[in-house]
C-alpha cells in the first residue's frame, strides 16, 4: 500500500553513481548535482557518456539564462560530476542508481557485478517502471538493500518519485532514500512491487487505449491528443507523450503490467508493436506516431498523415439563429457561448419561467466576463439582447441549428427530437449534446435523420475551447461541414469522432478513473497518494478522485456502464467501491460527500 512519506534527518547518502546516462540518466545527475551530492555517472559507451556532459552543460546554462541558478552554483555542480565507463567507478557509492534499458538480463547483470564491487551498506536503487524489484533483488546477494527509485522524466522539473519496496527490503533503506528524496526537493511516495507503480500503473494503460483508438481509425491522431488536451486539460495528447515516453518503452512496460494483471486494457495495442519493430519508437528516433524534424528533436513536421488545409471542404448551410433547448448549466453556457460569437439564439426550456430564469443566470455569466475584463460591458448587453427566452419549442420554427441539452436520459432526448423533427424548417440542422448516449438513436426518432449530428460541449461550455462533432453513419456531409464551420466562428476547437460509446474523451478519460478506483478498492494505493502521483508525476490538473468528486460519481458510474455495456470488455466493468458509494448516495461535492467529505455550504 502506498503511503506518504515525511523527511527524519538529512540523508546521509552523500556519493551517488547513476548507472545508465541516457535522458532519465542525466536528468537524475543533475538533480543529484545540483542538491551537493557527488556523482559518479557509467555508461558503457564512452560517446554516451559525452553526451551526458554536454546535456548537463546545456541544461544547467538555461537554468543561469532562467535566473534558477547563478553562474556560480552552476560550476560547483558541475565539477560534482564525472563520469566513466566502467563500474568499479561505483566502488565508494553510498547509493547506485541504476537506468538501464528494461531487461532483466541487462539489470541483473548490473546487480551482480555491483555486488562483487560496492561496499555491505551501499543502497542499490533499479528505476525501472515495468520490472519487478522483488525479482531483481533477488538476483542481489544483498536483497535487503535493493529498492526501486523511479523518477519522472524530465528528471529536474516533475516533483514526484516513487519509492518501491520488495518483501526483502529493509526499512532503513526505504527511510533513507526517502531522505535523500526530500533534500533533493522531491516528493517521495511509497509503493509496493507491481508493474507500473501508481502513476504509471494508471498512464500507461490510458495511453494504450488511446493507440488502439488510433489504430482503429476512430480519430486521427491530432483530433485524440487535441481531445485529451482541451477536453481534460492535460499538458500533452495520448499519442505524442508516446512518442516522448518511446513507444518500445510503453510496450515493455504494458507487457509487464498484462503478465501481471492479465487485464485485456494492459495488452498492448498491436501498432505498438509495429512501430517498435519498425524502429519508429518516437522522438529518439524521429518518428513514431508523429514524425519529427530529427531524432531527439521536439519539432513535428507534416507527414503523409498530416491533415491538408487546401483542400475545398464540402459547402455548409448558413447559420444566423441557433435554438438551445433546456434550462441546466450547460443548455445556460452553450446559449451563452452562441450569442457571444453573434448568433441570434432561441432559449427554450418547459416552461416560460424555466427559460427566463436560464437567461438570468446567462446575465450573471456574462457580467463576471465584464468584471474580469474578458469582454466589454457593451458586448455583454449586445450578447445577452440576442437570446430570446421561450417555453415552448415551437419558437425554433426558423432557427437554423438546434441545439439540445436536456436530460441524459434517451427516452426524454428522443421525445425531443420527434419534436424538433416537427416544428424546426426543413434543413435545419439538429444536434445533440450528450456525452454517452447513441446520436443515431436520437436521429432516428425524426423523419430526417441525415441533418441529425454530435456536438458535444464540456463544462463550462463558455471557458472550455473542445467540441466533438460526432457522425452518424446517416450524417450528411454538408450537415458535418456546416457544424464544423459553425465550431470556429464560435471559437472552440472542433474534433471528429465517430457514434460510439464516450466519444474520444470520455472513452479515454473514464476507464483512468475506475482504474484509480481500483487501486483503492484494492489497498495498493490511498486516494491522496493516488491524486499527488497523477499530479506530480503526469502533470495532470487534478487528481482522480478529485475529478470524480467534482463530475459526480452518480455521472462517472452511468459513463462506465455504458462504456461496459458498448465493449463488453471484463477491464471496463465499474469498480465495486465505485457502485457502493453511489448506492449510499455518496455521489461527490453536490451531496457533501464522495470518495472524500466536503463542507456544507
Amino acid at each position: 500500500m502506498a503511503t506518504p512519506l515525511s523527511h527524519s534527518s538529512l540523508s546521509p547518502l552523500r556519493t551517488i553513481a547513476v548507472v545508465g546516462l541516457g535522458t532519465m540518466g542525466t536528468g537524475i545527475a543533475e538533480v543529484l548535482a545540483r542538491a551537493g551530492r557527488d556523482v559518479v555517472g557509467i555508461d558503457v559507451s564512452e560517446a554516451q557518456a559525452a553526451t551526458a556532459v554536454a546535456a548537463l552543460e546545456s541544461s544547467t546554462a538555461r537554468s543561469v539564462e532562467r535566473g534558477r541558478l547563478t553562474e556560480q552554483e552552476r560550476a560547483e555542480a558541475l565539477a560534482r560530476v564525472r563520469t566513466a565507463t566502467d563500474l568499479r567507478e561505483a566502488a565508494d557509492a553510498d547509493l547506485v542508481i541504476e537506468v538501464v534499458p528494461e531487461s532483466y538480463e541487462i539489470k541483473q547483470q548490473v546487480f551482480r557485478e555491483l555486488d562483487g564491487i560496492v561496499r555491505p551498506g551501499t543502497i542499490l536503487a533499479t528505476g525501472t517502471n515495468a520490472l519487478s524489484v522483488t525479482r531483481l533483488a533477488a538476483e542481489s546477494s544483498r536483497p535487503e538493500r535493493v529498492l526501486g527509485l523511479h523518477f519522472f522524466n524530465p528528471a529536474p522539473a516533475m516533483k514526484l518519485v516513487e519509492v518501491v519496496s520488495s518483501v526483502l527490503t529493509s526499512p532503513g533503506a526505504v527511510a533513507a532514500v526517502t531522505d535523500l528524496a526530500l533534500d533533493l526537493g522531491k516528493e517521495p511516495v511509497a509503493v509496493g512491487d507491481r508493474p507500473g507503480f501508481v502513476a504509471d500503473g494508471l498512464l500507461f494503460g490510458y495511453l494504450n487505449q488511446a493507440a488502439a483508438m488510433y489504430e482503429a481509425n476512430y480519430a486521427s491522431r491530432e483530433d485524440i491528443d487535441a481531445a485529451m488536451r482541451l477536453g481534460c486539460g492535460l499538458p500533452m495528447g495520448p499519442l505524442a507523450l508516446l512518442d516522448l515516453i518511446g513507444v518500445d518503452t510503453a510496450r515493455t512496460v504494458l507487457e509487464a503490467m498484462y503478465t501481471a494483471s492479465h487485464d485485456r486494457l494492459h495488452a498492448p495495442a498491436p501498432i505498438l508493436r509495429q512501430l517498435s519493430e519498425a524502429g519508429l519508437t518516437g522522438r529518439k528516433a524521429g518518428r513514431g506516431f508523429y514524425t519529427y524534424e530529427a531524432p531527439g528533436s521536439a519539432v513535428v513536421v507534416p507527414d503523409a498523415l498530416t491533415p491538408r488545409t487546401g483542400d475545398t471542404p464540402v459547402p455548409g448551410r448558413p447559420v444566423r439563429s441557433v435554438g438551445v433547448a433546456g434550462s441546466g448549466t450547460m443548455a445556460s453556457g452553450i446559449a451563452e457561448v452562441f450569442a457571444k460569437a453573434g448568433y441570434e439564439v432561441v432559449l427554450a426550456a418547459r416552461s416560460a419561467e424555466k427559460a427566463q430564469t436560464a437567461k438570468a443566470r446567462i446575465g450573471k455569466s456574462l457580467a463576471r466576463g465584464v468584471d474580469k475584463g474578458r469582454l466589454t460591458a457593451e458586448a455583454a448587453a449586445q450578447a445577452l439582447e440576442r437570446i430570446t427566452p421561450a417555453g415552448t419549442y415551437d419558437d425554433f420554427a426558423d432557427v437554423d441549428l438546434a441545439v439540445e441539452a436536456v436530460a441524459e436520459d434517451l427516452e426524454v432526448k428522443r421525445q425531443l427530437f420527434a419534436t424538433l423533427d416537427k416544428v424546426c424548417k426543413p434543413g435545419a440542422v439538429l444536434a445533440t449534446t450528450t456525452s454517452s448516449l447513441p446520436v443515431v438513436a436520437c436521429a432516428r426518432a425524426t423523419s430526417r435523420p441525415q441533418d441529425v449530428i454530435g456536438m458535444h460541449f464540456f463544462n463550462p461550455a463558455p471557458a472550455m475551447k473542445l467540441v466533438e462533432v460526432v457522425r452518424t453513419v446517416l450524417t450528411a456531409d454538408d450537415v458535418h461541414a456546416t457544424v464544423r464551420e459553425v465550431c470556429a466562428k464560435i471559437r472552440k476547437h472542433a474534433v471528429d469522432c465517430g457514434d460510439r460509446a464516450g466519444f474520444i474523451v470520455n472513452a479515454l478519460l473514464f476507464p483512468y478513473l475506475n482504474n484509480a478506483v481500483k487501486m483503492v478498492q484494492e489497498h495498493y494505493a490511498t486516494l491522496d497518494d493516488i491524486d499527488a502521483a497523477m499530479k506530480l508525476g503526469g502533470g495532470y490538473p487534478m487528481g482522480p478522485f478529485e475529478l470524480l468528486d467534482v463530475v459526480g460519481l452518480d455521472v462517472s458510474l452511468a459513463i462506465e456502464k455504458v462504456l461496459h455495456r458498448e465493449f463488453r470488455d471484463p477491464g471496463l466493468a465499474p469498480a465495486p467501491l465505485l457502485e457502493h458509494l453511489v448506492a449510499a448516495g455518496c455521489l461527490g461535492r453536490k451531496t457533501g460527500r464522495g470518495f472524500r467529505e466536503y463542507a456544507r455550504r
